[in-house]
């Protein structure tokens, strides 16, 4: 199985490594314990995952002669919040924590952008490494050091650069996945081949119902890859100043709808619709060509993804949402727009108006897909 590094020149302590292995979480532990000796490990893991690994994991680095505390949070979006972020650094100072200490991220994106923003803010920053569970947070959210916590204003407004140590990768962990959230994971890479990869992106466009399926060995072909072209990008702008910022595509448009509809939108249906919307907006500006986009749409539906937006929407906080989006600056919104099928152009500068008309168009043609 793959092992690939993210290079982070000229800090090479601060570049790692990320495993993916089938089996990989039931031997973390023991590999865990005998690096860390006798620091303490802080494993931080929502509800659902504690049931899941969470409580086994924790027994298992116990059972290693770990000196470890097993923290969690409510399952979903509500827990990337200034409350709960705050909760957690309570607890860890009251239960000792160092500089030397480990934080391990074991769950879905939720935790690993929560449990990532703490290890960054608590005494300075301690190092953490991920475990991620679901393929979204597999395939992206785990690689790159983008770590940070919701506001009413919008997603991820509140945040950090914060790489972690090391991320290991189960794909078995998604045997557990709901059917939703394993499709909610396919938006993500489905992104980053559209944004970086033609041939990637026809590898998921041929093998859509198998990957449907869950087919183990396909899916952790799908995994390495989107890991590999991430890994490659984060090495060469870790901090969206350049060529990063392609894998916001769809992202503008769906943190804005997220945050409207109150995460009711999974994050990856909202970036479905977003790349899609996105596409759209990228072929009215002589951008993309409508058949490019198509095969977008196309591909997104055999995911079993949505591709419009809820037909009860309100305009008035979708707006403010987007208009509030960090990828913007003083002039006004910038996008990361398809090109061609593997292409992005950075930086293009959208009118609040040209969004407007593909949000009405979308909701006139109105279907999900």
């Amino acid at each position: 199985m793959p092992r690939v590094h993210v290079h982070l020149a000229p800090d090479r302590d601060r570049s790692y490594f990320i495993e993916i292995r089938p089996g990989l979480l039931d031997r973390l532990p023991q590999r865990i314990a005998r690096t860390e000796g006798r620091r303490r490990i802080f494993v931080i893991t929502d509800a659902t995952v504690a049931r899941l690994y969470g409580e086994k994991f924790y027994r298992d680095l116990a059972r290693e002669g770990a000196n470890v505390v097993l923290l969690d949070v409510p399952a979903g979006e509500r827990s990337k919040s200034p409350s709960t972020a705050l909760a957690l650094q309570s607890r860890l100072l009251a239960e000792g924590i160092s500089r030397d200490s480990l934080i391990v991220a074991l769950g879905g994106g939720v935790v690993g952008d929560l449990a990532g923003y703490v290890a960054a803010t608590i005494l300075r920053g301690v190092r953490f490494v991920q475990a991620p569970t679901t393929l979204l947070a597999q395939s992206d959210s785990s690689i790159g050091g983008k770590v940070g916590i919701d506001h009413p204003a919008g997603k991820n407004l509140i945040g950090a650069f914060h790489q972690p140590s090391a991320v290991y990768i189960d794909p078995r962990t998604l045997r557990t996945l709901p059917a939703e959230e394993f499709r909610s994971g396919l938006a993500e890479v489905v992104k980053i081949a559209a944004a970086l990869d033609a041939r990637f992106f026809s590898l998921i466009e041929r093998n859509a119902d198998r990957i449907r399926k869950g087919n183990e060995a396909l899916i952790t072909r799908l995994i390495a890859a989107a890991v590999g072209l991430k890994a490659s990008v984060v090495a060469r702008d870790e901090r969206d100043a350049g060529i990063r910022s392609a894998l916001n595509l769809g992202h503008s448009i769906g943190h804005a709808l997220e945050a409207s509809t109150r995460f009711e939108l999974k994050h990856g249906e909202a970036v479905s619709i977003g790349m899609v919307l996105e596409s759209r907006l990228a072929c009215e500006m002589g951008l993309l060509q409508e058949r490019e986009a198509k095969r977008l749409t196309r591909t997104l539906q055999a995911a079993g993804l949505p591709t419009a937006p809820p037909h009860v929407l309100n305009l008035a906080r979708f707006e403010s949402a987007l208009l509030q989006d960090k990828k913007s600056d003083a002039s006004g919104l910038k996008m990361a727009l398809l090109r061609r099928i593997g292409t992005c152009a950075l930086g293009i500068p959208v009118s609040i108006e040209a969004v407007r008309k593909i949000m009405g168009q979308a909701s006139r043609k109105g279907t999900r897909g």
